[in-house]
């Protein structure tokens, strides 16, 4: 059974801003609470290295599409199976819109319960709360 998760945030940080903190993909842990480590391989492949209740993982994404401050796309290669895409929207010249979307196959008791309660989606709301907090950050001290 999989799963799919889709949230999004508003912002005040000008689009160009938070593109280039997301696409930055060694930038990651500062924001995304259970990603520990983000390796990448080339251009196009990195490996996530993931801590999660009850188990350490990793595994190998490619970029399967990027267009530049609109969307980055990407797929599992290698490991827990996943895929995704992060667009991104122009509110105006100083706001902007950030929607993560992602299917996944729970793999294990703990991403089964974490889906069935929403727990997901509670970790990916927290998430894009840091990840605001440090666009918004960021836009105010330029």
């Amino acid at each position: 059974m999989s799963s799919s998760l889709v949230e999004t945030v508003d912002m005040k940080a000008p689009v160009s801003l938070i593109w280039k903190l997301w696409s930055d993909v060694t930038r990651w842990p500062q924001f995304l609470t259970h990603v520990k480590r983000v390796d990448r391989i080339d251009e196009r492949r990195f490996t996530w290295w993931l801590t999660l209740p009850g188990a350490d993982k990793y595994f190998t994404a490619e970029l399967t599409e990027v267009i530049p401050e609109e969307r980055i796309a990407w797929k599992v290669i290698a490991g827990t199976q996943h895929a995704g895409v992060v667009t991104f929207h122009r509110l105006s010249d100083t706001t902007s819109r950030l929607t993560i979307q992602l299917e996944y196959e729970p793999d294990g008791l703990v991403e089964h319960l974490g889906a069935l309660t929403n727990l997901d989606k509670t970790l990916a709301n927290y998430d894009l709360g840091q990840f605001q907090r440090m666009a918004e950050d960021l836009a105010a001290s330029s």
